[in-house]
């Protein structure tokens, strides 16, 4: 008999799905009890964004611009509620019993939005496409638990189709909390004609989720998207709205008038601008509570004097992480808002702790900091250099990264100053090309509730969104040790170890955790965000 791991309905994963947000969150954000959700079921909903980096496909979209359009138009084999449970989605059941070999089973009658079904087909081909490295998808590393997955050749993953509702996978060692990870968009299912025409249906995508594009070109590059509701979907997220319309803002200050004049219904991040006066601006819309964001500053492998793998790297690292105050910045710049960080990860995930060995290099101390400094400058002078943290001017980071750049230069006596780049897409596509001159602004929302996800995506070798080019046997080996566990206890204490590696290595500076601060206008009802800080859109209601 099979030891059912998860089933038809709400269930609660394993350790993280049982995690309460606790924190203030004010107004008529929340539970919304029993009673149905009174608005116009026609209404649009309006909200802020950022202009993907990439063509909108799932398997190639691991940065939150593309990420809010891509959770809305497609559903996976799961989906995750406000705390971050576990619901099935497009999935009936996911069993196994040895944590090896796990059998899915799809609801019936699932289509696209183009009326094509969702089959074991649709899943299968989309992971094993995303999985080739051919094919060059970020988030191909996902998969690299499943048996058959090359990291270095094109090679097809150990799925196995048993009916058009029905496939196994073989993972190639035992994984208590696989399926926890399966509400991760790199998961999600493809039709047919995505294979006819890669690029075209990155700019038209058909998916299955709860919101489909409104048309052929609802993508306006640069300016927006607009959504409508997938009449089609039976999920747990079917929207109570119309559908959702995104813009793409220059300046999170021009988001933040919008909503506050009534022409934007939901803004998910306040700009630090606002801190002191969001909460009189908006006295029953306001949210401030912890969400699974570790904010950093990453400084590449290739950058001159910075070679982690040197003594004079490891100690440059380890001083300006040391010469950075952390509480003073959240203090007067964030308001309360942000957390200095003690981890890699963020308090909210279960596993979280701030007791790790070396977790002292991310405490303000400025003799220390001067001390390695001038140890790594024996070794090879850093001379009139001046140390650079790029950051994306459409996000809202100028004030707290000029407020560490003074802070670094400050305590070691050097030139630091921040370097803006226009557009989110422009500074990531930077980093992709290895292109980055200095340090650059950092960070993790989470794809899944696990501290896994914190740490595999963003550190080990070769990973999609290792911008930093870190690579470490050592810490490869514990997250390898960690993700085969029996349990998530064993799990969690193995990618503790894997942490303490990361505090020797920095390969990049925690920096702090983040609150979501979002906002909305009177124009809507029932928002509630989510456990990785963005609102559940389909609960929304608007008159």
């Amino acid at each position: 008999m099979k030891k059912t791991r998860m089933g038809l309905g709400s269930v609660a994963v394993v350790g993280a799905a049982a995690l309460v947000l606790t924190g203030c969150t004010s107004g008529n954000g929340g539970d919304s009890g029993d009673a149905a959700p009174s608005g116009n079921a026609d209404a649009i909903i309006t909200t802020n964004g950022s202009e993907p980096q990439n063509p909108l496909v799932p398997s190639n979209t691991t940065e939150t611009g593309g990420g809010k359009i891509i959770d809305s138009i497609f559903a996976g084999l799961v989906s995750y509620d406000a705390k971050g449970a576990t619901e099935m989605d497009v999935a009936e059941s996911i069993e196994s019993d040895d944590n090896q070999l796990w059998t899915v089973t799809l609801k019936d009658g699932q289509t696209f939005t183009d009326g094509t079904p969702v089959t074991s087909e649709s899943f299968t081909e989309a992971w094993n496409w995303a999985a080739q490295v051919s094919n060059k998808q970020s988030a191909s590393y996902f998969f690299d638990d499943i048996e058959g997955y090359d990291a270095e050749a094109d090679s097809d993953l150990s799925l196995e189709v048993v009916s058009d509702t029905e496939f196994t996978v073989q993972l190639s060692a035992p994984e208590a909390d696989w399926p926890l990870r399966l509400g991760y968009s790199a998961f999600s299912p493809l039709p047919a004609s995505f294979y006819d025409d890669v690029d075209a249906f990155g700019e038209n995508p058909i998916g299955n989720g709860p919101y489909k594009l409104d048309g052929e070109g609802a993508w306006t590059h640069n300016q927006g998207i607009d959504l409508v509701t997938n009449a089609d979907y039976d999920g747990p997220r079917k929207p109570v709205n119309g559908g959702l319309t995104i813009t793409f803002y220059t300046t999170q200050d021009a988001a933040y008038s919008d909503v506050l004049s009534g022409n934007l219904d939901i803004l998910d991040q306040v700009p630090d601008t606002q801190f002191a006066s969001y909460q009189s601006d908006f006295p029953d819309r306001f949210a401030n509570q912890p969400a699974a964001i570790f904010q950093s500053i990453t400084i590449p492998q290739y950058l001159e004097h910075f070679d982690g793998t040197t003594e004079e790297g490891k100690l440059r690292r380890a001083a300006i992480s040391l010469a950075i105050n952390r509480a003073d910045i959240t203090d007067v710049i964030f308001q309360g808002t942000r957390t200095p960080a003690k981890d890699f990860t963020s308090p909210v995930i279960d596993g979280y702790s701030e007791d790790l060995k070396g977790a002292d290099v991310l405490d303000y101390d400025a003799d220390r900091a001067k001390d390695l400094w001038a140890q790594a400058d024996e070794i090879s002078p850093y001379g009139d250099t001046t140390f650079t943290i790029a950051y994306n001017s459409d996000g809202g980071h100028q004030n707290w990264v000029d407020a560490a750049s003074n802070s670094i230069a400050d305590t070691l006596g050097i030139k630091a100053a921040g370097e803006p780049k226009p557009t989110f897409a422009e500074l990531l596509d930077q980093e992709d090309n290895d292109a980055m001159t200095g340090a650059f602004r950092s960070g993790w929302q989470a794809d899944y509730p696990s501290l896994f996800n914190f740490l595999a995506p963003l550190y080990q070798t070769g990973a999609g969104s290792n911008y930093g080019r870190y690579t470490s046997d050592e810490f490869d080996g514990l997250l390898k040790e960690g993700a085969a566990a029996t349990s998530v206890d064993d799990a969690n204490a193995k990618f503790q170890e894997a942490q303490e590696v990361l505090l020797v290595d920095l390969p990049v500076v925690p920096l702090w955790y983040s609150n979501v601060t979002g906002v909305w206008a009177d124009t809507v009802d029932n928002v509630q965000f989510g456990w990785n800080s963005v609102p559940l859109f389909y609960e929304v209601t608007k008159q």
